[in-house]
C-alpha cells in the first residue's frame, strides 16, 4: 500500500512541476509543499521525531508520526519550549509546542536531482531559537543545493542530564541524530543526495554540529562539517558537573531538597515550561552554557557523548571529514552589553570570569592563573573605558577562538588534513562602533550574517553587498566540493591547515592568507590548559 502511494506521488511531482504546490513521498506518508514567493518550494513543519512528554519529557525521540493522505507542510514557526525573547517575535507569530521536533526542507526550483545537501543547526545558547529563525534562500537560489533546518529541544528541557533513566541527557543531541536519520531515510525523495550531507551551524549550533561530528551515534550520516563561531572544545560546549547544574537551577527556582536526586529528578519532571524557563542561564561570567551536552552516565542505552570531546579527537576515533571553521575577529563584542557591570565585577573578583573548564586544587594556583591572565590582556589596569577592546579580545579567545584554536591543533595532530580555517574580519562601515572606542569590529557569527538572508539587502552598503556575494560563493563551494577554493577559481588559493595552525585565512573585503592563527594568545591559553583543565564528568545520581 505504501509502495502503490509513493509512486502516485513521484507522479505528482512530475504533473505539478509548474503549479503552486509539489507532492513528495516520505517513509511516513506524502508531503505537500508550496511554491514560495522567490521561486523555490518549502515544506514546512514536517515532523521528523515525535517528543516524549510528560514524565519522560526528557528522555530521547520517538518515532515520527505516519500518515496516508497528503501532509500539509505550512506551519512556518512551530519552535520547541523555551523563553520567548523579544527579538525572537518580531514580524512573525511563533508557535510552542512540546511536541516540536519538526524539520523544513527548502528545494530550489529545477529538474536537477542528487543535489548536495546542507543542514542548518540554529543557535541560541542552547536555550533560545528554532530552524527557520535563519534562512539562506540567497544559497538556495544558486540551485545548487537543497537546505534542511529544524528544531531540537533545548535548554532543560533538552540537555537537563541527571544520570538517570528518565532524565539521561542529552535528549536534544538525540534529537539531532534523529533528524540526520531522517535526512539519509527520505532526502532522495525531495531530490537529495544522501551521501552527500554538510552539517552547517552557527554559535551553539556550531558548537552542536562540531559535537555531533564526534559522537558514534553520527556515523556515516555527514560527510562535511562548517562550524561557525563555536567548537566541540569551547568552554559553553560540555557541562563540566551537571548534577551541580541541576541543583543551582532548582534552588533558583525555590526546590531546596536538591540532594535527594530522586526528589530533584521529580521536581524536574512536574515544573510547567513556563516556570522553568524562567531562569536566565545563558549570561554566566565564567562563560559557561548551564543546560548544554554533557557527558553521559552509561546505562545500556545509546549514548550520543560518552568521553570528553578533547580525549575523543586525541584518540582520532572519528570521521576526518573536510571542515570550514572558524570565528569572527571579535567575538567579544556580543559581551558589550554587561559592560557597565562586569568591568566593576572582573576588577573585584576577576575569578568569577575564568572559563569553568579550569579547575585548580589551590587557591594559591587560582590567583596565579587570573594574575595572569588579566596582565596578558589588561597590562597592569584595572578593566575600564579605556581598554574595552582588550575586554572584547578576553572574551573573544574565553568563549570562542580558543576552543576553536585547541580543536584545530588535535585535529590536526590526529591526522585531519582537510581543514580550511579561517578568520572572519569584515566590519561594515554602517555598523556602530564599539563603545568607548573609534573601532569596528566583526561581531559573534557576523559569517553567518553575510551567509544568511538579511531583511532589505538592497538597503546594504557596496562593500558589505559584495562581502556577501564573496562568503557565499566560499560556502557554496565547501558545500559542493568540500574546498572553499576549488581548483580554477579566481579566489585567493586556500590551502587546508597544518601544524602549528598554519595557515588560515583572514576573510574581509578581499581574502588574505596568514600564519598562526590567534598567534601568543593560542600559546597563552595552550599553557593555561595544559596545567588547570577541568575534565568534564558524568552525572553520578546518588540515591
Amino acid at each position: 500500500m505504501w509502495l502503490q502511494g509513493l509512486v502516485v506521488c513521484v507522479c505528482a511531482v512530475t504533473a505539478t512541476a509548474d503549479q503552486s504546490w509539489r507532492i513528495v513521498g516520505t517513509d511516513q506518508g506524502p508531503v505537500k509543499g508550496y511554491r514560495a514567493p522567490e521561486g523555490h518550494f518549502v515544506f514546512y513543519g514536517i515532523p521528523y521525531a515525535t517528543t516524549p512528554i510528560g514524565p519522560n519529557k526528557f528522555k530521547p525521540p520517538l518515532p515520527p508520526p505516519s500518515w496516508d493522505e497528503p501532509f500539509e507542510a505550512i506551519q512556518k514557526y512551530v519552535i520547541c519550549p523555551q523563553k520567548i525573547r523579544d527579538r525572537d517575535t518580531v514580524g512573525v507569530v511563533l508557535n510552542p509546542q512540546e511536541d516540536c521536533l519538526i524539520t523544513n526542507i527548502y528545494i530550489p526550483d529545477t529538474e536537477e536531482t542528487n543535489l548536495p545537501v546542507v543542514v542548518y543547526f540554529h543557535g541560541g545558547s542552547y536555550q533560545y531559537g528554532y530552524g527557520n529563525v535563519r534562512t539562506a534562500i540567497n544559497m538556495l537560489n544558486s540551485k545548487k543545493i537543497i537546505i534542511v533546518n529544524f528544531n531540537y529541544r533545548i535548554g532543560a528541557h533538552g540537555l537537563l542530564c541527571l544520570g538517570t533513566e528518565d532524565v539521561p541527557g542529552n535528549a536534544g543531541m538525540k534529537d539531532q541524530i534523529a533528524l540526520l536519520r531522517w535526512v539519509q531515510r527520505n532526502i532522495a525523495s525531495f531530490g537529495g543526495n544522501p551521501d552527500d550531507v554538510t552539517l552547517n551551524g552557527w554559535s551553539a549550533g556550531s558548537s552542536a554540529v562540531d559535537l555531533v561530528m564526534i559522537s558514534k551515534l553520527a556515523r556515516g550520516l555527514f560527510h562535511k562539517v562548517i562550524p561557525e563561531s563555536g567548537s566541540n572544545t569551547a568552554s559553553f560546549s560540555v557541562q563540566v558537573d551537571p548534577i551541580a547544574n541541576a541543583k543551582m537551577i532548582a534552588k533558583e527556582l525555590n526546590f531546596d531538597d536538591v540532594h535527594n536526586i530522586t526528589a530533584l529528578e521529580d521536581f524536574y519532571k512536574s515544573i510547567p515550561f513556563e516556570e522553568l524557563y524562567s531562569v536566565d542561564v545563558g549570561n554566566q561570567p565564567n562563560s559557561a552554557t548551564v543546560f548544554a551536552p554533557c557527558i553521559e552516565r552509561y546505562l545500556g542505552q545509546d549514548m550520543f557523548l560518552d568521553d570528553y570531546p578533547a580525549n575523543i579527537l586525541k584518540s582520532g576515533n572519528y570521521p576526518k571529514v573536510p571542515m570550514l571553521y572558524g570565528v569572527t575577529e571579535m567575538e567579544g563584542i556580543f559581551r558589550l552589553t554587561n559592560f557597565d557591570k562586569w568591568k566593576t565585577m572582573m576588577n573585584d573578583n576577576f575569578a568569577d570570569f575564568l572559563p569553568e573548564d579550569l579547575g585548580f586544587e589551590r587557591e594559591e594556583e587560582k590567583e596565579y592563573v587570573v594574575q595572569k591572565i588579566k596582565h596578558f590582556y589588561f597590562g597592569d589596569e584595572p578593566v575600564s573605558e579605556r581598554n574595552v577592546l582588550q575586554y572584547v579580545q578576553y572574551f573573544t579567545d574565553a568563549m570562542f577562538a580558543y576552543g576553536t584554536a585547541k580543536a584545530v591543533k588535535l585535529q590536526v595532530e590526529a591526522g585531519n588534513n582537510q581543514i580550511y580555517l579561517y578568520e572572519y574580519g569584515y566590519a561594515d562601515e554602517n555598523s556602530d562602533y564599539i563603545i568607548h572606542t573609534n573601532t569596528r569590529g566583526a561581531t559573534h557569527v557576523a559569517q553567518t550574517n553575510a551567509i544568511m538572508d538579511l531583511k532589505d539587502e538592497h538597503l546594504l552598503s557596496d562593500a558589505y553587498k559584495k562581502v556577501k556575494v564573496l562568503v557565499r560563493d566560499l560556502w557554496l563551494n565547501f558545500i559542493t566540493t568540500g574546498k572553499p577554493v576549488p581548483e580554477g577559481s579566481s579566489h585567493t588559493p586556500w590551502p587546508p591547515v597544518g601544524e602549528n595552525r598554519t595557515p588560515f585565512m583572514f576573510i574581509d573585503r578581499n581574502l588574505t592568507l596568514k600564519k598562526h592563527f590567534i598567534q601568543d594568545r593560542a600559546l597563552f591559553w595552550d599553557e593555561i590548559y595544559e596545567k588547570y583543565y577541568r575534565v568534564p564528568v558524568p552525572p553520578f545520581p546518588y540515591y
